[in-house]
């Protein structure tokens, strides 16, 4: 990241993404998760959508084992498009308020759920912000809103549940946007890379992507849409900071 400040170089981020409870997930499988990413000591933690599969049933038990999380800094969510019950980019809701209470059981458990905002964050005396936009299917995503108020000079790390987020971040400074959505297609057959995406969704499909100077990078997830992965493991990314590489 350019202009890193010394005191955040080597910051370690975890980033967890698209949880989708349901009743054919096991929660011992999201505790599993929630005790790696505790053991790789972060000092911030950035869940990035999709904490339900459908409707309310499992909302509370969601937050609950997110609760356990642990990082000095903070835990930071955004909503993805399940947690609106959206299931396209037209929009349509199943639950108009699901969004409503997912929020508020995160935020009941101490995670700072962002919406279309930034957070100012100071590490050894060194200042860095997390934003986060709304879904952007749910049509409320609005990335200026979030990037706008955070001045030129700070670092910045932004999630947003879609990676085609990307594209709405225009000409401000955003040097790491951390995402999901995909699951990484779930399936990766050795001759076809995602056969589940659709073209668009294959632009930014997993992994770390670099676009100018904002570095993308798009988690696998923690469950699944449909009960199968296949040469596509679920994932919990340790993501650490660091400045330019010195001129020689």
């Amino acid at each position: 990241i350019a202009d890193l400040p010394a005191p955040l170089d080597g910051l370690r981020v975890v980033q967890l993404s698209d949880f989708h409870l349901k009743r054919r997930l096991d929660p011992e499988h999201i505790r599993a998760s929630v005790a790696l990413a505790n053991r790789c000591a972060p000092a911030l933690v950035a869940l990035t959508g999709d904490f339900v599969h459908r409707g309310y049933r499992y909302v509370e038990a969601i937050a609950d084992l997110l609760a356990e999380l642990r990082a000095p800094l903070g835990v930071f969510a955004v909503l993805g498009n399940h947690d609106h019950a959206v299931r396209s980019a037209l929009g349509v809701r199943a639950w108009r308020r699901l969004h409503v209470a997912v929020d508020a059981a995160l935020t009941s458990r101490g995670i700072r759920v962002l919406c279309n905002e930034a957070v100012l964050l100071e590490h050894q005396g060194a200042r860095f912000a997390v934003a986060g936009v709304d879904d952007l299917w749910s049509r409320r995503c609005d990335a200026d809103k979030a990037l706008a108020t955070i001045a030129p000079d700070v670092p910045r790390i932004m999630l947003a549940h879609n990676p085609r987020t990307i594209e709405r971040v225009g000409k401000h400074r955003c040097d790491l946007m951390l995402s999901g959505h995909t699951h990484g297609g779930q399936i990766q057959l050795p001759w076809m890379r995602a056969p589940l995406l659709g073209r668009r969704k294959q632009a930014f499909w997993s992994g770390l992507y670099r676009l100018g100077n904002t570095h993308l990078y798009v988690n696998k997830g923690i469950g699944h849409s449909i009960p199968i992965r296949y040469r596509m493991r679920p994932e919990v990314a340790l993501l650490t900071l660091t400045g330019p590489e010195p001129p020689a």
